[in-house]
């Protein structure tokens, strides 16, 4: 028996269009699933395909901000349109951090529910091949 890979990510947001606007228009995410008046788990929810991956939003109170974040692997000539993207949504766009030459760039925003996202336009081996040097 193995862990084959990560099944989903789940999102509390107060508001589940505004979110799924956010998703589906500035990163280009397909809407899957809409719960609506249906309620098969805690709330209600909507499901996305992001990159392959399965992303849940469900409606609740979100926590608090921290640096807990997902990250989205990006072509490094596609970091500029995502960042005009999301400022054109509305999200809050952190400054880049301070990294090292050849670990690639990064670009941070908050949704309107405090999670907090990356893309990404490096992978672990190339970080792994910079850290050893």
């Amino acid at each position: 028996m193995t862990i084959r890979g990560i099944s989903h990510l789940t999102f509390i947001v107060r508001d589940v269009e505004r979110t799924s606007k956010l998703l589906r228009e500035a990163l280009g995410a397909s809407e899957v699933y809409d719960s609506g008046d249906r309620q098969f788990s805690l709330s209600r929810e909507k499901f996305f395909l992001l990159g392959g991956v399965w992303l849940a939003v469900m409606q609740g109170e979100p926590l608090g901000r921290s640096y807990r974040h997902v990250a989205f692997a990006v072509d490094e000539d596609a970091l500029e349109h995502y960042e005009r993207r999301l400022i054109s949504a509305g999200v809050e766009v952190k400054p880049p951090r301070p990294r090292v030459e050849g670990e690639g760039r990064s670009l941070y925003f908050y949704d309107f529910d405090n999670n907090l996202f990356e893309l990404h336009t490096s992978t672990l081996q190339e970080r792994l091949e910079r850290y050893a040097r």
